[in-house]
């Protein structure tokens, strides 16, 4: 589902807020969640799951065409861990409370 869909269907959802407050309503919260990883803190969505933050550590890696070694620095990567009631709809179990709509 793309961006643009999700904004669709909650404005279709809430039709008493304009298109423009529902686009700064996401904004927002696409921020928050950025901000919220950046700062080492982990994002629960209870029914959909949790994303938290991992750490690449510092090594020295090869480069494979010039065989020429070099450093990489500590990095980080997301971890997303599904929420029980997702992984049931996703896997087909009928007594899922979990609706499709937005």
């Amino acid at each position: 589902m793309l961006k643009s869909q999700i904004l669709e269907k909650l404005h279709k959802k809430h039709n008493n807020l304009s298109f423009e407050d529902i686009v700064d309503l996401f904004e927002i919260f696409i921020k928050k969640m950025s901000n919220s990883l950046r700062n080492g803190q982990n994002i629960e969505i209870r029914g959909f799951g949790t994303i938290s933050r991992k750490i690449n550590k510092e090594k020295i890696v090869r480069n494979p065409k010039t065989n020429e070694k070099l450093y990489k620095n500590k990095s980080f990567k997301l971890h997303f861990k599904i929420g029980k009631v997702l992984h049931r709809k996703i896997n087909g179990f009928t007594n899922s409370p979990i609706e499709d709509e937005v």
